[in-house]
């Protein structure tokens, strides 16, 4: 088992999202995460502006990792967007952006909170892993490979 195991469920994967721009794309994990979660998808979409204020969140290579702590939260969750078209998200390598994992964490958590932004991290830094992603058409089979990533390595 990993750090992101427990993280991911199919209903959390959106693929082919029609967002056109940072704000689009928050709007929707807000959707995702209200649905998910229960936490109002204004509030998603405030914490998440709040943490992209300090910094991006991009990593380049195409993906970045959206993140913010959330009071109230008892528990980590996470999301799966791709995008149909890329957009910009001020990536360090200049590339716009199409995958995203959407990351809430509570308020108070640290060490978990860095333990599944590293997994996430190293998830995407992974060309084979990132193609697969790309590609992908099942939202179940994503769910799979993000739950299971490193289990094989």
């Amino acid at each position: 088992m990993n750090a992101l195991t427990n993280l991911f469920t199919p209903d959390c994967i959106a693929l082919e999202n029609p967002a056109k721009s940072r704000s689009d794309a928050f709007a929707a994990a807000g959707n995702l995460f209200a649905k998910q979660v229960g936490i109002d998808a204004n509030a998603v979409v405030e914490f998440l502006n709040a943490r992209e204020d300090l910094g991006s969140t991009a990593l380049g290579a195409g993906v970045a990792i959206p993140h913010g702590r959330v009071k109230g939260l008892k528990q980590p969750s996470a999301a799966f967007m791709r995008l149909k078209d890329p957009i910009d998200f001020a990536a360090p390598d200049g590339q716009p952006v199409s995958i995203l994992i959407f990351l809430l964490v509570p308020e108070k958590a640290t060490q978990q909170h860095l333990e599944i932004l590293s997994s996430i991290a190293q998830l995407l830094s992974d060309a084979d892993t990132r193609e697969f992603l790309s590609t992908a058409t099942d939202p179940a089979k994503v769910c799979e490979k993000l739950q299971h990533w490193g289990a094989a390595k």
